[in-house]
C-alpha cells in the first residue's frame, strides 16, 4: 500500500476518507502517533524539535531498511 498525504478534502462517510483515500481507522492511529510525539517533545522542553523530528524519521526508515533484508 502506498501512503496518500491529506489533501485537505476531508470527508467521513464509509470507511475512508474520499480526499486521500485512507482509512478512517490508519488516520486516527496517524493522529495518536503524531499527538504522542509533540506530547514527548513537550515534556522534553526540547528547543530544537526539527532536529528530533529528523532524527527519528531517519531512525525509522533504517529500521524499516534492517526489516527487509
Amino acid at each position: 500500500m502506498k501512503y496518500q498525504p491529506c489533501i485537505d478534502q476531508c470527508s467521513s462517510e464509509g470507511t475512508h476518507c474520499l480526499g486521500c483515500g485512507r482509512s478512517h481507522s490508519e488516520i486516527a492511529e496517524t493522529k495518536q502517533l503524531v499527538k504522542g510525539i509533540v506530547e514527548f517533545i513537550q515534556k522534553q522542553d526540547y528547543e530544537n524539535p526539527e532536529d528530533f523530528v529528523a532524527k527519528i524519521s531517519k531512525s525509522v526508515l533504517k529500521k524499516i531498511s534492517l526489516m527487509d533484508k
